[in-house]
């Protein structure tokens, strides 16, 4: 359907979610004004570069904000449990943008992050061919609102707040943008708590999971690094599972804020460091938070994130051999595994930093997730955190056109609580851009 509307449609964020509605809503005749509050994946690389080697945190770029989204940073898998015709549309335009073509026909299909940011390039060049300048270092500090409606929407750059006529804001503002949330809670956008889970990542060795899984048939050169994907109920009701599983990947720092830390999991196209790494992640319920407002699950999660900074006051994260972690002692020293995060860890405790629940159900899981899958208890596997990002404790409400109460407000992705991984959120992308636009509703 044709965009009709006069006026300008506001894109926030340039993730998954918001770079495939962009671009829908682009072909679609419209000239959407795309907005990111980090910076271009380029200078994004060398800002997270800064900090694995020295440290250096810059708030606004780094591996939760910046062109790509968080997913930039990652495994860039392009697994989906939807059965959507757009999965294709989706795929397709990554291929045309440099992605490898198996991802076509693969029954896994990933990407790896050092690929996904050249295909981020590309993609941001047909984003700019169809007339989508992305205009980076731009946040969204406000909205105006008019008998339920948007009108206006305030863009902050350099420290300048700008006024943006607009009656239709797609916002796919990603799971972290914590200061957004704030704001939109205070102008009364409907939103409420959701379910998410923490815990910590596991790391072993990429050699000793590939033997598992594989048997006799390892080492086949034809064989790529081996994937698990487990679960495991807990008598509390809560389950442990695993989630983001990358082989022969690395830890990597998902910190946005100061004295805080986190920690998420990446892998490269190859897929050939010598640690397999996963979340390791236990049920958390909106009840857990203390509160019962939306935006409890914020506070829950920033308070285990700055009782790791704590720790050491530094971007130090603590990891923890599992046998260590199972027989409750801190850890003094590493084993066959190394840890990959950086720019450092120190040997100690993780359960310092993580609510009783969780200790008890990682201490619970861990051994029969072991007989599930030989040698994932294994003494000398390393348990680094927090890990509190894997999910957004917020949902914005909308209905069934993906539209919010508020109307012209459309709340996408997995910052709106719709989405769970790179390809669902750009079909959500894609899918609020085909709604009608204000002046075909």
């Amino acid at each position: 359907m044709p965009y009709l509307s006069s006026l300008q449609p506001l894109v926030v964020g340039a993730g998954p979610a918001g770079l495939f509605c962009a671009l829908t809503l682009a072909q679609q005749g419209a000239k959407p004004i795309l907005i990111e509050r980090g910076q271009p994946v380029e200078q994004r690389i060398l800002h997270v570069t800064a900090f694995e080697t020295q440290g250096l945190l810059n708030p606004e770029s780094n591996v939760l904000f910046g062109e790509g989204g968080a997913g930039a940073f990652s495994d860039g898998k392009l697994t989906c449990s939807l059965n959507h015709p757009h999965i294709v549309t989706v795929l397709q335009t990554l291929v045309a943008c440099g992605a490898p073509k198996d991802i076509l026909s693969a029954q896994k299909p990933h990407i790896g992050t050092d690929m996904l940011r050249k295909v981020l390039v590309q993609l941001r060049q047909k984003l700019i061919t169809l007339g989508v300048a992305p205009r980076f270092g731009h946040c969204l500090t406000g909205l105006r609102l008019r008998e339920g409606r948007v009108v206006a929407a305030l863009v902050t750059h350099e420290g300048r707040e700008d006024v943006l006529e607009t009656d239709a804001v797609y916002l796919a503002i990603g799971h972290s943008a914590r200061d957004t949330y704030t704001w939109l809670h205070s102008l009364g956008i409907p939103m409420q708590a959701k379910p998410f889970a923490i815990g910590v990542r596991i790391e072993h060795l990429q050699s000793e999971i590939n033997k598992v899984q594989y048997g006799k048939s390892w080492p086949h050169p034809a064989l790529p690094p081996a994937e698990y994907k487990l679960n495991m109920p807990t008598p509390d009701g809560r389950g442990v599972y695993t989630f983001c599983m990358c082989p022969g990947g690395s830890v990597v720092g998902a910190i946005h804020e100061p004295d805080t830390l986190n920690v998420n999991g990446m892998s490269l196209l190859a897929r050939d460091g010598p640690n397999a790494n996963a979340a390791l992640l236990v049920g958390v319920r909106p009840a857990d938070c203390g509160h019962s407002q939306p935006l409890a699950g914020l506070g829950f999660q920033r308070c285990m994130e700055e009782a790791a900074f704590a720790l050491t006051g530094s971007f130090t994260v603590p990891c923890q051999r599992v046998g260590d972690f199972l027989q409750n002692n801190p850890s003094k020293s590493f084993g066959e595994v190394l840890p990959t995060f950086r720019p450092r860890v120190f040997a100690g405790d993780v359960s310092l930093c993580l609510p009783d629940f969780v200790t008890t159900g990682l201490r619970y899981a861990l051994p029969r997730l072991g007989r599930l899958l030989r040698g994932f208890d294994h003494p000398d596997a390393l348990l680094t955190g927090p890990e509190t990002r894997s999910s957004s404790p917020v949902r914005l409400l909308r209905n069934e056109q993906r539209e919010s109460p508020i109307s012209g407000l459309f709340p996408l992705g997995e910052g709106a609580g719709y989405a769970g991984g790179i390809i669902s959120a750009a079909l959500d992308g894609i899918a609020a851009a085909h709604c009608p636009s204000p002046e075909n509703r």
